[in-house]
């Protein structure tokens, strides 16, 4: 019954309402636009609309433990395996006040 009332909590941390909100690209607004493999097994990409150096991309095992932390400095970024394990993962996209953006998932094959 602990795992259940776990995995709610977790969910609603990554998923919370700021989380859901999706709007259309707009001027200034970044946004994930694309995110591949998914699955992946060496090495995921993250490409980014308008990016800017304000904004932060955070990566989650799904038990809510922050692995990366890495500011968007390009439109396009890659995040190395080697050190992750099989499973899936959550993502978040923040903003300079650390507002959730965007949030998404992504699994990983090994």
């Amino acid at each position: 019954m602990r795992k259940v009332y776990f995995i709610i909590i977790l969910l609603s941390f990554c998923f919370g309402a700021n989380a859901a909100v999706v709007e259309p690209f707009g001027d200034g607004i970044v946004k994930v636009s694309r995110l591949y493999p998914n699955p992946a097994t060496t090495v995921i990409f993250f490409e980014f609309k308008n990016a800017d150096a304000s904004y932060t991309l955070q990566i989650y095992n799904f038990l809510g433990k922050k692995l990366i932390s890495q500011q968007i400095n390009s439109s396009k970024i890659s995040i190395s395996l080697d050190n992750f394990y099989r499973g899936l993962y959550v993502y978040q996209l923040r903003d300079a006040s650390g507002n959730i953006e965007e949030s998404g998932k992504f699994q990983i094959l090994k």
